[in-house]
């Protein structure tokens, strides 16, 4: 099993210690239906321009200041995929943005992939950033070899930006987006920080976005909320406590400060969603996250979709489609569907935040061969039709 699959699957044993209490929205209720067709986006067989170019985060789109499409959707080599909509979309072999696998922790320079951005003028780009640090490839772990890959990593969202369109990405400085209030060394023996973000979105003149956390002494695993007015600077996220934005994570590696409060996990999220949209008729918010069966919310594993009016209450989740996930046990699934995002071709905002009555599920679909997972992937998109409940009926 690869280490970004052994993150995932750590996700679903770590429900258990519990993500917050449900709390569903008084949302319109929205009826999502999934069409049988599937379309193959991006096969590195045929579009990649070495090896490092498979699947691997969940598909982000912008419109770039000439009206181009730009989309990121790889791995940690982080190409764009350029072009003038959403069907013709072809790798720019430019690598845009690459970690060098540092040793050192305190650099945030080990392994980093481009998993959130936005722009306001599709010239200057901010950029949050899914960066690993693993501690078992540096001499730097404390934990049994064969649970050194998942104990010793250390997942910090970090801050990158771009002024020539997305062409280019240099780190913030200071870049810490947040992290976990200890160092890389502390409490090994499972993955530790913030992980995988949801896509960016603008709403009432701020902006938000979700993430994963495994937890710690004071903090609840689950998926919290950050707020910033500035997204183009890494050091004014704030995450929401239960009544306000008010929590700043700060750099571990730097001047010691006092310990964060917790975060309010946001149910009924096990992980924060592969991405949020807004559909535009009826101004709701639609979520859509993969999850593991768990008996209650979730009866068998697959994507769900959840609704909300306000981004902090949700909707009670229901199936958009049944399928393994890296959250499953991978012997004899054949293939792996994970990483889904919803975007519209005709989307309204540049940062295709925006959905109509259709749109586009995109996802890594990944080949497993016995129990294994493979870097065999391809980047599919399937048609939503997206209604009212009771025009649905």
């Amino acid at each position: 099993m690869s280490p970004r699959a052994r993150e995932i699957r750590a996700f679903a044993m770590m429900a258990a210690i519990g993500a917050g209490l449900p709390a569903w929205a008084d949302a319109p209720r929205l009826k999502l239906t999934l069409a049988d067709d599937t379309q193959v986006m991006f096969d590195p067989k045929r579009d990649a321009c070495d090896g490092h170019d498979v699947p691997d985060v969940n598909a982000r789109v912008f419109r770039d200041a000439d009206n181009k499409l730009v989309m990121f959707a790889l791995h940690d080599v982080n190409r764009p995929l350029r072009g003038q909509d959403l069907s013709h979309l072809k790798l720019d072999c430019k690598v845009a943005f690459k970690a060098s696998f540092s040793a050192n922790p305190a650099a945030y320079d080990h392994q980093s992939w481009i998993a959130a951005t936005w722009t306001d003028n599709g010239k200057d780009i901010a950029a949050v950033v899914h960066h690993e640090f693993h501690g078992d490839r540096n001499g730097q772990c404390d934990v049994p070899k064969d649970k050194a890959a998942l104990g010793c990593w250390f997942n910090t969202l970090i801050g990158a930006v771009s002024h020539d369109g997305g062409a280019t990405f240099a780190k913030q400085t200071p870049p810490v987006i947040a992290s976990a209030p200890f160092r890389q060394d502390v409490e090994q023996g499972r993955h530790r920080g913030f992980f995988n973000p949801s896509n960016i979105v603008a709403f009432n003149g701020n902006h938000y976005f979700l993430s994963n956390t495994t937890g710690w002494a004071g903090q609840r695993y689950g998926a919290c909320l950050f707020r910033s007015a500035e997204p183009l600077k890494a050091g004014t996220w704030r995450a929401y406590d239960g009544k306000g934005f008010t929590i700043r994570y700060a750099d571990p590696y730097g001047p010691k400060q006092p310990a964060p409060a917790e975060c309010r996990p946001i149910a009924p999220f096990p992980v924060a969603p592969g991405a949020i949209v807004r559909q535009r008729s009826s101004g709701t918010w639609i979520a859509v996250v993969q999850a593991w069966k768990d008996d209650k919310s979730y009866p068998v594993p697959g994507f769900y979709y959840v609704t909300s009016r306000d981004l902090i209450a949700w909707s009670e989740p229901r199936l958009l489609f049944a399928t393994k996930t890296l959250f499953d046990n991978a012997c004899g699934a054949g293939r792996l569907n994970s990483y889904p995002s919803l975007l519209d071709e005709q989307a309204q905002t540049r940062n295709f935040e925006d959905v109509g009555e259709e749109a586009w599920l995109y996802y890594a679909s990944m080949r497993v061969d016995g129990c294994s997972h493979t870097s065999d992937r391809v980047l599919m998109r399937r048609k939503v039709t997206i209604k009212p409940e009771a025009a649905a009926r």
